[in-house]
């Protein structure tokens, strides 16, 4: 099993987060329901550190 491979798409779908994540602050920035926008940006966040932890650890490398 590769997995390389695997951690690529990992990292593939962490910058899809990211994008979203971007997107959730533009969405508070503009005042578009700005508590729900806060609320996804925050699990989003978490998300997104999970993703990378995970990657990590597919490629080896320590995370703590």
């Amino acid at each position: 099993m590769d997995f390389s491979e695997i951690a690529d798409e990992v990292a593939a779908i962490e910058r899809r987060v990211s994008d979203a994540i971007y997107e959730a602050l533009r969405n508070q920035i503009s005042d578009e329901n700005v508590d729900e926008a806060a609320r996804t940006e925050r699990r989003l966040s978490k998300v997104r550190r999970s993703l990378q932890k995970a990657e990590h650890l597919l490629r080896g490398v320590e995370t703590d």
